[in-house]
């Protein structure tokens, strides 16, 4: 991957975007990417659409057809990825594929969700396709029960507490407050997290993301192109996927993401990187369980002691591994099937020295993390000036 880099990036806020379309969202985010690149419409060989609910939720399958058309791309080679919440970030493996094998010169890559429409039992029901069909929502199981299950055994095998989770949400809305395309803005105070209101004991509404409606894009083209065409084009490094059982029931470990610790050693070894070369960390902190998880299967953190990195206040802007940079999930907002496409826009912003009031110092090499489900599809990418 190390002949692709990024040259535009554009993203719309997360949020309940009730007054505008799956395509009206798409357009505006392609729009900004474009123009973040220079580049005109024209010049685009292929569109990779990153999208898990689009048929569940706005009954809208064959995206690529129509959002080419609606963003007047009528012609291009464009379609659909999907694999759940890490539906945008195997697009934007894809669309790096296609460069570097020559099959395409440049590609836009536009992660979108819409899932406010929906409420309830509903927007429960949808989520639920993320799971086993047969083994788990049959039986009444939803994505957040599940994480739920995995906290309460987490909790007892380790001897922790929930309040020892609480910094992974403080970090999150600290950062959020300060991204004007975050979903939430507020502030968390950590004396408050484990007396929040219960959404699945014992996971709390403060541990675990919102759904929210957005879209991001970013536009991919060979390194060597690329530095004739943006002052400051970011290197994809390293990209990586691996999968895992898809029911949490039939992993030899439900405690440690297999798929993500087989991704993250894919990726470094391919980047011939390892832990401590990374500055910031995008991941998937879909509840502060997951959170933990991750940091564990990723090598940042034993197994057991994620937790330690938020309770230590380690990740922090300044900290030893920032996360969550611009809010992460928890609030910037959880907008499923886009999310990796917003972490590859954050992580290049960071790269940049564009990041604003949310800047790491000297950031010059970002790792993203989604995953699809509960882990059952890992990505990590890995970007670099």
């Amino acid at each position: 991957m190390q002949n692709v880099s990024i040259i535009g990036v554009g993203q719309t806020p997360v949020g309940e975007h009730w007054e505008t379309s799956l395509r009206h969202l798409s357009l505006q985010a392609i729009e900004a990417a474009l123009q973040d690149a220079g580049i005109a419409p024209e010049t685009l060989d292929a569109l990779v659409i990153g999208n898990a609910l689009g048929g569940a939720i706005s009954d809208q399958h064959h995206l690529g057809a129509l959002i080419a058309d609606f963003a007047g791309l009528r012609g291009i080679e464009a379609f659909r990825v999907e694999g759940a919440d890490a539906s945008g970030a195997l697009a934007l493996r894809q669309g790096a594929l296609m460069v570097a094998s020559g099959a395409a010169q440049t590609v836009l890559v536009l992660g979108v969700e819409k899932v406010t429409d929906v409420v309830g039992s509903q927007r429960t029901a949808a989520l639920a396709t993320f799971l086993d069909s047969e083994y788990e929502s049959a039986h009444g199981a939803t994505p957040v029960a599940i994480m739920a299950m995995l906290m309460r055994r987490y909790m007892s095998q380790y001897n922790v507490k929930v309040a020892d989770f609480a910094n992974f949400s403080v970090n999150a809305h600290a950062n959020g407050s300060k991204n004007p395309n975050a979903m939430y803005r507020n502030v968390i105070k950590a004396d408050r997290f484990a007396a929040a209101p219960l959404v699945a004991e014992p996971i709390n509404l403060f541990d675990v993301a919102p759904e929210g409606d957005g879209a991001a894009a970013v536009i991919l083209t060979s390194s060597e192109r690329a530095t004739d065409l943006v002052p400051q084009p970011i290197r994809l490094m390293a990209s990586a996927v691996a999968t895992d059982a898809l029911a949490v029931h039939d992993r030899a470990n439900p405690l440690f993401l297999s798929a993500l610790q087989q991704a993250v050693s894919k990726a470094l070894r391919s980047a011939e990187l390892s832990q401590s070369d990374i500055d910031v960390l995008e991941l998937h902190d879909s509840a502060t369980i997951m959170t933990t998880l991750a940091l564990e299967a990723s090598g940042f953190a034993a197994v057991g002691e994620g937790w330690r990195l938020a309770a230590e206040n380690k990740i922090g802007l300044t900290g030893e591994l920032p996360i969550s940079t611009f809010g992460g999930l928890k609030a910037r907002g959880n907008p499923l099937g886009a999310t990796g496409v917003y972490q590859a826009v954050e992580v290049v912003l960071q790269l940049r020295g564009k990041a604003g009031a949310n800047q790491v110092p000297e950031a010059r090499i970002g790792m993203t993390q989604t995953l699809g489900g509960l882990g059952g599809t890992a990505v990590v990418h890995i970007l670099g000036v």
